[in-house]
This record gives C-alpha cells, structure tokens and sequence, in this order.
C-alpha cells in the first residue's frame, strides 16, 4: 500500500476534517493487521508443505486478495438545535381542537356539584348510623309510654317529642332498614334523653329484655290492669290478685278477704316484656313485705286497729288528698270520726265499690246501700278501695295530733279546708257551692 493510499480525504474545500482523519486513520490501521497476519498463514504453510513427504504437489497457495480501497464516508450533517427538535415533534402531534367557550366553566361546575352531593351524603350517613355517639345510653331519665298498635312512625314522633331520639324521620327509617319496624311493644319505658337509635332501638324491641311498668299511688284492682294491659303484659290481671300462692294476708290481720286489694304496692317495676301478669304480682307483693317493715304501728295497735285496718285508712287518704303535708290530717279526721262514732261520710268509698272515677255521683250510688258507702255505715269499709303508697301508709299509722272532725276542699286548690264544728263545716261547704255555681255547676278545682 503507497503512501498516497493512507492520505485521508478532504472536504469539498481541501480542508481536513478532523472526525473523518481519525476514522481513515483507523480503517487504514486495520487494514496494516489484515494483511500482515495473512502474510504470516502464508510463511506458516509453506514450512508445514517442506516438511511434509513428496507427493503430488499441492496446488500453489492463492495471492492474498486485497480489498478495494473503500469510499470515504459521507460528511455527517450538523445536529439540528433545540427549537428545531420541538416544532418537529409539534408537527408530528395530532392536532387538537379547540376548546367549546365556557367548557371550563361546566366542568368546574360538575366537579362543585360533585363535591356536595358527596358532602351531603356523607352527612346523611353520619346522621343515619351516628358512628360517633358512643354508647348512646344518653343522659337523665324519661318515661315514654307506647301505645298498643302505635305504628313505627308514631313511635319515631313520640320518642323525638320527648327528646329521646334526635330525628324521627331518621329513626324511623333506621327502625326499617333493621326491620325492626313491627317489632316495637307497647309498654312504658324508662329511657334517656339523647339516646342513639341503635340504643333507643334495643330498648323498644326487646334486645335490652325489660320494660318498666309504673303503678300510681291509690289505684285498685281494675285500674292496675288497664295499666298493665297497656303496658303488653299477659294474662288477667284482676284474676291474678285475688290470691298469691306463699302470701297471706291474715298475718296482717285480713281474714279471708276477697283480694289482695290493699297488699299490690304501688312503684315502677321492670318485667319481661310481654311477662304474665302474676310476675307483675309477686313483685307487688315482695315490694309491699319490705316496706311495710319500715312503718311503726304502734299508734294504731293502741286504737285496736291492725294493719289491715291501716291500709283501710291509708286507701282513702290516697284517694282524698295529693298533699303530703295534709296527709296527715285527712288520717287524724279519720281516726277522730270513728273515736266518735261518726260515719267517715268519704265518697270515695263509693266510688271504689261503683267504679265510678270520672262522673258525679248519682243520689241513687250516694244512698245506697252497700258496706262500702260510708255515708250510711260507719266505720271502715270492708277493703282497703286501692293500693297505697309508703307516705299514705305511714300517715294512716301516724296521723296528725288535731281535733278536726271535717275538712273541705278549697275552690280553684287541690288544698282543703280542716275545721271541728258542723258550723264551720257547712260555712265551708257553701263557699264551694258558690264557685261551684259560679262555674256553671263544675266543679271549681281540678283535683
């Protein structure tokens, strides 16, 4: 190879380019290792064929060919710049088209909207199930009395009209996604204010297991069943405390009386929802042993009086008067009457033997005569005419120290007038009279 072969190109100018002088440079270096190492196999096999023995010749080795000069490369164009680059890759995009005028309102709008309604929803959820109520026992205490045949809804509006339940639309609704809606007894309950409906939920349809069953103070026989029939328990109640197996009413001195008027102790008592109603009686009856141990009869025993005799006295001033303060001197007009041989003259004696609570007393129930008309008879009437309560009994043992032979309500009060003298009573009863007259022939309280 000449001296000329190894001269590297120029450009079209005559001027060298650096790039392509080093690439001849090495294309040439490669080809110098080429045909040296081909000169070398020629030298190795000739010294293998002097060796070898004499036989025919082998045919002369080819000259070495020689590769054509190649051509020299193609200058290398200039890279273009990075402006260029970018409007080629923007040529290259699909074009888009233009935006519609207010679509960025729209969707700002769309998104707004969507942001409430999940807003809301998650309100509603919250409101719906309360995740954060705690145990929604709620605070203080309320009674809610349920109605037989009240249906869910009616139960959700008394529940929030008592503050019980925040919402009754949403504890309706709760009632019936539980499917609880027809579950609800009728009853009286002890709840709390500001329960949850999961709580409020449990107490109405028998999870918690009991309801509360309040007995008044005064009622008789007939009156506590209409309660605890109202209250969805079981089984005839007048029946049931006629008598009481392991109760006996002679030990305090009742010979063979017809009820256990007298012994059913008036308090709020929690049955089994749906209990028979001789629950509801025993549990009257141990309430009564326990209390009546705390009441000192010493004062009665002294006027040959028992404790049945007591709960006689005790009845009516139940029914007499609501006062606590004149409690005792409703028992002292008592005991004051019979010391003398007085009839009692108490209507509400024949009331109890009528059943008549709610409207005037004919002449014919006013002169009858039956045992338990104590304007006719005297004395105490046969029974006890209701159930009293601790403080009524403890006056009819107790009574107050006075001389008073009458008393008579005060118009427009539900306080009574206490005097000694028939003169004095009857000055009183025409002052009633004279209101009652003067408001139109009712009765000018409301006691």
């Amino acid at each position: 190879m000449s001296a000329d072969d190894l001269k590297p190109p120029t450009d079209e100018f005559g001027r060298d380019d650096p790039d392509v002088l080093e690439r001849e440079r090495r294309r040439a270096e490669r080809e110098r290792r080429r045909e040296t190492q081909q000169e070398l196999g020629a030298k190795v096999g000739k010294k293998r064929k002097a060796r070898a023995p004499k036989a025919a010749e082998a045919p002369a080795p080819e000259a070495p060919v020689t590769p054509p000069p190649s051509a020299p490369p193609k200058a290398t164009p200039p890279r273009p710049g990075l402006g260029e680059r970018a409007a080629a890759m923007r040529a290259r995009m699909p074009s888009r088209k233009p935006r519609e005028p207010g679509s960025y309102r729209r969707r700002r709008v769309f998104a707004l909207v969507g942001v409430l309604v999940a807003v809301l929803l998650l309100w509603f959820l919250v409101a719906l199930f309360q995740p954060f109520a705690g145990d929604g026992k709620g605070s203080g205490t309320v009674s809610v009395t349920i109605p037989k045949g009240a249906s869910a809804s009616q139960v959700a509006d008394i529940l929030d009209k008592n503050g019980v339940v925040s919402n009754s639309t949403l504890f309706n609704l709760r009632l019936k996604l539980a499917g609880k809606s027809g579950d609800i007894l009728p009853g009286s309950y002890v709840l709390a204010h500001g329960m949850s409906y999961s709580a409020a939920m449990d107490k109405l349809t028998g999870t918690s297991g009991q309801i509360s069953v309040l007995i008044p103070e005064g009622l008789s026989r007939p009156q506590i069943a209409e309660v605890a029939s109202k209250d969805g328990l079981t089984g005839d109640y007048n029946a049931a405390s006629t008598s009481a197996a392991g109760f006996d009413p002679a030990a305090y001195g009742a010979k063979s009386p017809p009820s256990l008027e007298g012994f059913l102790f008036p308090a709020t008592y929690k049955v089994d929802q749906g209990a028979d109603v001789k629950v509801l009686v025993q549990e009257q009856l141990t309430a009564f042993q326990q209390n009546i141990k705390g009441v000192d009869m010493s004062y009665a025993k002294k006027k040959n009086l028992n404790t049945y005799d007591v709960l006689k006295i005790a009845s009516m001033v139940e029914r007499e008067t609501s006062s606590a303060k004149e409690r005792p001197l409703v028992a002292a007009v008592i005991y004051n009457r019979l010391n003398q041989g007085i009839p009692l003259g108490i209507d509400a004696t024949t009331r109890f033997q009528t059943g008549n609570y709610d409207q005037p007393l004919t002449s014919a129930e006013l002169n009858s005569n039956s045992p338990y008309n104590t304007r006719n008879h005297q004395g105490l009437p046969p029974t006890p005419i209701g159930n009293p309560g601790l403080a009524s009994i403890k006056a009819a043992a107790a009574p107050a120290k006075v001389p008073y032979l009458y008393y008579v309500v005060n118009p427009g009060t539900c306080e009574h007038t206490f005097v000694n003298t028939l003169q004095e009573f009857n000055a009183a009863v025409a002052k009633y009279n004279a209101a009652r007259a003067a408001a139109g022939g009712n009765s000018p309280t409301s006691c």
